[in-house]
């Protein structure tokens, strides 16, 4: 049985095989790895056409290339959302899918946090003035503390967020398929979340339902003062919509680590020309413990799914 792991997990080559070796010798599969990252169909099929089981991270892993791979019986998804893998074609063709979903719970809510005291503090305007011999006139911003924050989605990472936000004195508000028992947090409706909320964080996987969830109409509910955070999926947001509130004033900022593509974000994006909005290139699930978690996770999954128990099946 041969395992392609098809692009770097963020760790050394040396520390993944390390984990993933041991996990899979014991039943007689080979690992091979890959030090660089390609997305081209052409390479992927290359690096894929004579395996049993593929790892994979964000790279988009369609049909196409699952076609020219007649062996393949499992994807081990080494990210947490996995719209990018064609599950259609897996379930129709009994490939059997995971993720890895947990791994970067701690380092997305880090980089939420990071993102909103950026917003209303203004970090990075503070320090353009800073170095063009300027002052603090202008850029005094509000406390945490007091604030209502809107949680999207109450998933792991959300709950986290939910938990620090309490953390820091904020009235938490939570909006989510399925309520759960969180202290501190009351559950409303996603309508009023928005228009209540000071700080708005998305925490929601893509789906069909959930494309474009935060659109024109759902903006206006927001208050001018308030912030809005995007750690989960881009196509969740409407950009165009949330470019023209901020650049109309009728939203504060936004904090913006995914777009509709993977960086390079193109440099005419209409979120990268719109005021206020701190980016970052989809980084939020990317510390270095993360990457370590990561690849432990997917060592187990490959282990369990070679033993016959496959666990976080998607």
């Amino acid at each position: 049985m041969l395992i392609s792991v098809v692009e770097p997990l963020g760790i050394s080559d040396e520390e993944l095989r390390g984990l993933v070796e041991p996990a899979v010798e014991p039943f007689g599969a080979q690992v091979v790895t890959y030090v660089d990252r390609r997305e081209d169909v052409a390479s992927l099929v290359e690096r894929c056409k004579d395996a049993d089981a593929v790892v994979v991270s964000n790279i988009p892993f369609p049909a196409e290339v699952m076609a020219q791979c007649p062996k393949l019986k499992y994807v081990c998804v080494a990210f947490t959302g996995y719209d990018h893998v064609d599950m259609a074609y897996c379930r129709e063709h009994g490939i059997q899918v995971s993720n890895c979903a947990g791994y970067s719970t701690v380092a997305v809510a880090d980089l939420v946090f990071g993102l909103v005291i950026g917003l209303l503090r203004n970090i990075p305007a503070c320090d353009a003035a800073v170095r063009a011999s300027g002052t603090k006139a202008g850029l005094v911003g509000p406390e945490l503390e007091g604030l209502t924050f809107g949680v999207v989605g109450c998933g792991a990472i959300g709950s986290r967020v939910a938990r620090i936000a309490a953390a820091f004195g904020c009235t938490v508000l939570a909006y989510s398929r399925t309520r759960k028992e969180l202290p501190d947090v009351e559950f409303v409706e996603l309508d009023e979340l928005l228009s209540r909320s000071d700080v708005v964080s998305l925490h929601v996987p893509q789906t069909p339902q959930t494309t474009h969830l935060i659109n024109a109409e759902r903006l206006a509910l927001m208050k001018p003062s308030a912030v809005l955070v995007n750690c989960a999926r881009g196509p969740v947001v409407d950009s165009q919509a949330l470019a023209d509130a901020l650049n109309d004033g009728r939203l504060a900022g936004a904090g913006i680590d995914v777009f509709e593509m993977e960086p390079p974000v193109p440099a005419d994006h209409p979120l990268l020309t719109a005021k206020n909005v701190l980016a970052t290139p989809h980084v939020a699930f990317a510390s270095n413990q993360a990457m370590s978690k990561r690849a432990a996770i997917v060592a187990a999954n490959l282990g369990a799914y070679l033993a016959g128990e496959p666990q976080n099946l998607v």
